[in-house]
Protein backbone atom coordinates (compact mmCIF):
# COMPACT_ATOMS: atom_id res chain seq x y z
CA UNK A 1 0.00 0.00 0.00
CA UNK A 2 2.91 2.56 0.94
CA UNK A 3 4.25 2.44 -2.77
CA UNK A 4 0.62 4.54 -3.47
CA UNK A 5 2.27 7.45 -1.90
CA UNK A 6 5.43 9.98 -2.52
CA UNK A 7 6.82 11.68 0.76
CA UNK A 8 6.73 15.80 0.14
CA UNK A 9 8.06 18.22 2.21
CA UNK A 10 5.48 20.72 3.91
CA UNK A 11 7.00 23.02 1.65
CA UNK A 12 5.85 21.50 -1.36
CA UNK A 13 2.02 20.58 0.23
CA UNK A 14 0.15 23.47 -2.06
CA UNK A 15 -3.44 22.63 -0.33
CA UNK A 16 -5.56 25.24 1.21
CA UNK A 17 -5.78 24.07 4.97
CA UNK A 18 -9.02 26.14 4.78
CA UNK A 19 -10.71 23.56 1.95
CA UNK A 20 -8.96 20.62 3.27
CA UNK A 21 -10.08 20.98 7.17
CA UNK A 22 -12.95 22.95 7.57
CA UNK A 23 -14.84 21.36 4.02
CA UNK A 24 -13.51 18.27 3.00
CA UNK A 25 -12.67 17.37 6.69
CA UNK A 26 -10.11 14.69 8.39
CA UNK A 27 -9.82 11.78 10.40
CA UNK A 28 -7.19 11.70 13.04
CA UNK A 29 -6.04 7.91 13.50
CA UNK A 30 -4.33 7.17 17.33
CA UNK A 31 -3.64 3.89 18.03
CA UNK A 32 -6.07 1.72 19.29
CA UNK A 33 -5.83 -1.98 20.92
CA UNK A 34 -9.31 -2.93 21.29
CA UNK A 35 -9.79 -2.28 17.72
CA UNK A 36 -9.09 -5.07 15.71
CA UNK A 37 -7.59 -3.31 13.17
CA UNK A 38 -5.08 -1.36 15.82
CA UNK A 39 -5.98 2.40 15.47
CA UNK A 40 -9.21 4.64 16.20
CA UNK A 41 -10.47 7.41 13.60
CA UNK A 42 -12.27 10.57 15.10
CA UNK A 43 -13.52 12.96 12.10
CA UNK A 44 -12.61 16.85 13.04
CA UNK A 45 -12.99 19.94 11.08
CA UNK A 46 -11.53 22.52 13.29
CA UNK A 47 -7.51 22.67 12.81
CA UNK A 48 -5.06 24.43 11.22
CA UNK A 49 -1.41 24.50 9.51
CA UNK A 50 1.80 25.99 10.02
CA UNK A 51 4.59 27.31 11.53
CA UNK A 52 5.52 27.38 14.98
CA UNK A 53 8.78 27.08 16.79
CA UNK A 54 10.13 27.66 13.42
CA UNK A 55 8.47 23.96 13.31
CA UNK A 56 6.14 22.64 10.53
CA UNK A 57 3.04 21.98 13.05
CA UNK A 58 -0.57 21.03 12.31
CA UNK A 59 -3.30 22.34 15.47
CA UNK A 60 -5.97 19.86 16.44
CA UNK A 61 -9.03 20.05 18.88
CA UNK A 62 -10.43 17.62 20.55
CA UNK A 63 -13.48 17.77 23.46
CA UNK A 64 -12.68 15.97 26.40
CA UNK A 65 -15.78 13.46 26.34
CA UNK A 66 -14.77 11.60 23.17
CA UNK A 67 -13.26 8.21 23.45
CA UNK A 68 -10.63 9.94 20.92
CA UNK A 69 -9.19 12.45 24.02
CA UNK A 70 -8.15 9.33 26.26
CA UNK A 71 -6.20 7.98 23.18
CA UNK A 72 -4.35 10.91 22.46
CA UNK A 73 -3.57 11.47 25.80
CA UNK A 74 -1.81 8.14 25.72
CA UNK A 75 0.29 8.61 22.47
CA UNK A 76 3.00 10.27 21.45
CA UNK A 77 2.27 10.30 17.65
CA UNK A 78 -0.71 10.27 15.24
CA UNK A 79 -2.06 10.88 11.98
CA UNK A 80 -4.32 13.15 10.13
CA UNK A 81 -5.90 11.31 6.90
CA UNK A 82 -7.01 13.05 4.69
CA UNK A 83 -9.67 11.36 2.56
CA UNK A 84 -10.95 13.56 -0.35
CA UNK A 85 -13.99 12.69 -2.34
CA UNK A 86 -16.41 9.99 -2.30
CA UNK A 87 -16.06 9.45 1.53
CA UNK A 88 -18.52 11.71 2.63
CA UNK A 89 -20.35 8.79 4.57
CA UNK A 90 -17.09 7.35 6.24
CA UNK A 91 -16.05 10.64 7.59
CA UNK A 92 -20.02 10.89 8.81
CA UNK A 93 -19.95 7.85 10.89
CA UNK A 94 -16.24 8.69 12.33
CA UNK A 95 -17.37 11.91 13.40
CA UNK A 96 -21.18 10.47 15.05
CA UNK A 97 -20.12 7.37 16.25
CA UNK A 98 -17.71 6.46 19.42
CA UNK A 99 -15.05 4.64 19.03
CA UNK A 100 -15.78 2.98 22.73
CA UNK A 101 -18.24 0.92 21.05
CA UNK A 102 -17.72 0.08 17.69
CA UNK A 103 -14.72 -0.41 15.28
CA UNK A 104 -15.21 2.71 12.90
CA UNK A 105 -12.67 1.59 10.71
CA UNK A 106 -14.20 -1.92 9.83
CA UNK A 107 -17.64 -0.50 10.26
CA UNK A 108 -16.57 1.68 6.86
CA UNK A 109 -14.90 -0.30 5.29
CA UNK A 110 -11.56 1.34 5.08
CA UNK A 111 -8.10 -0.22 5.40
CA UNK A 112 -5.79 0.32 8.49
CA UNK A 113 -1.93 1.24 7.14
CA UNK A 114 1.03 1.74 9.23
CA UNK A 115 3.62 4.16 8.31
CA UNK A 116 6.78 4.52 10.72
CA UNK A 117 4.98 2.86 13.73
CA UNK A 118 1.72 5.09 12.89
CA UNK A 119 -1.33 3.90 11.94
CA UNK A 120 -3.32 5.73 8.90
CA UNK A 121 -6.19 4.97 6.75
CA UNK A 122 -5.08 3.35 3.28
CA UNK A 123 -7.25 5.27 0.95
CA UNK A 124 -6.19 8.80 2.12
CA UNK A 125 -5.12 11.09 -0.37
CA UNK A 126 -3.24 12.87 1.79
CA UNK A 127 -1.65 11.68 5.17
CA UNK A 128 -0.05 13.77 7.53
CA UNK A 129 2.59 11.52 10.46
CA UNK A 130 2.29 14.02 13.47
CA UNK A 131 4.23 13.83 16.89
CA UNK A 132 2.59 15.86 19.84
CA UNK A 133 4.42 19.04 20.90
CA UNK A 134 1.62 20.93 23.10
CA UNK A 135 -1.35 20.75 24.58
CA UNK A 136 -3.50 22.83 26.41
CA UNK A 137 -7.57 23.44 26.96
CA UNK A 138 -9.11 26.28 25.87
CA UNK A 139 -10.45 28.46 28.81
CA UNK A 140 -13.81 30.65 29.01
CA UNK A 141 -11.62 33.35 30.60
CA UNK A 142 -9.58 33.76 27.98
CA UNK A 143 -12.39 34.41 25.34
CA UNK A 144 -11.81 38.07 23.88
CA UNK A 145 -14.91 37.62 21.46
CA UNK A 146 -17.46 36.58 23.80
CA UNK A 147 -19.82 35.05 20.75
CA UNK A 148 -17.50 32.17 20.15
CA UNK A 149 -18.94 30.85 23.51
CA UNK A 150 -22.22 29.47 22.40
CA UNK A 151 -19.88 26.76 20.57
CA UNK A 152 -19.61 25.43 24.07
CA UNK A 153 -21.72 24.15 27.15
CA UNK A 154 -18.67 24.33 29.79
CA UNK A 155 -17.55 21.26 27.26
CA UNK A 156 -14.07 23.49 26.13
CA UNK A 157 -11.48 21.25 23.56
CA UNK A 158 -8.32 20.47 23.99
CA UNK A 159 -5.86 21.34 21.57
CA UNK A 160 -3.09 20.00 20.27
CA UNK A 161 0.06 21.40 18.56
CA UNK A 162 1.54 18.42 16.71
CA UNK A 163 5.02 18.23 14.99
CA UNK A 164 4.24 17.28 11.02
CA UNK A 165 6.67 14.62 10.78
CA UNK A 166 6.12 13.56 7.29
CA UNK A 167 3.37 14.11 4.77
CA UNK A 168 2.52 11.72 2.66
CA UNK A 169 0.26 11.99 -0.57
CA UNK A 170 -1.62 9.33 -3.14
CA UNK A 171 0.33 9.59 -6.54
Amino acid sequence: MMNNFVTITPEEFERSPFHLIGKEWMLITVPDTEKECGINAMTASWGGLGVLWNTPVATIYVRPQRHTYSLIEKCDRLALCFLGDGHRKSLALCGTKSGSNTDKILECGLTALEIDGVGAIAESETIMICKKLYADDLSEDCFIDREHLSHYNGDFHRFYILQIEKILVKQ
